[in-house]
């Protein structure tokens, strides 16, 4: 049975100032017992962000039409930059992981997380447009707090 995102209760509140505060967290959790209260294992959400985050180099194959993009621009991008990403988002493609343990998502995540502090360009991002690597930074980093509010430890 399919979980409702949008409603789930007992996440955590997590908040990350940058890839390393990010990897720390995600390290920490790869430590002992955790169940996830979404949808995806553990496994799957570090291969997500691994993905996502690569997509910010490489693309997504795909954009919002202009318009759309100016809406999102006008009405989301400061908030996805620098507040919280409400959970509930329909993805596709690429972006939806296949069964993935925890330590291949583990190692993916950082291999994407090396080639952040690599690169200088980015791609333009399928809903905002072109943004700055300072910008793709901020949403990468609130993408992964939606996603990773849902991994706890388990007690």
């Amino acid at each position: 049975m399919t979980v409702n995102t949008k409603k789930v209760a007992g996440r955590r509140e997590v908040r990350y100032t940058s890839y390393a505060d990010m990897m720390n967290d995600v390290e920490q959790m790869a430590v002992g017992e955790v169940r996830t209260l979404g949808n995806w294992s553990y496994g799957q959400i570090l291969q997500h962000l691994a993905t996502s985050l690569d997509s910010s180099i490489e693309g997504t194959g795909f954009m919002l039409p202009a318009p759309m993009r100016w809406l999102f621009t006008l009405l989301m991008k400061n908030r996805f930059l620098y507040k919280a990403i409400p959970a509930g988002f329909k993805t596709s493609g690429k972006f939806i992981p296949g069964e993935t343990s925890v330590e291949e998502g583990l190692m993916a995540l950082r291999h994407s997380v090396e080639r952040q502090s690599q690169e200088e360009t980015c791609a333009p991002h399928p809903a905002f447009g072109k943004i700055t690597k300072e910008e793709w930074d901020a949403f990468n980093l609130r993408h992964a707090e939606m996603h990773m509010s849902f991994v706890v430890k388990e007690t």
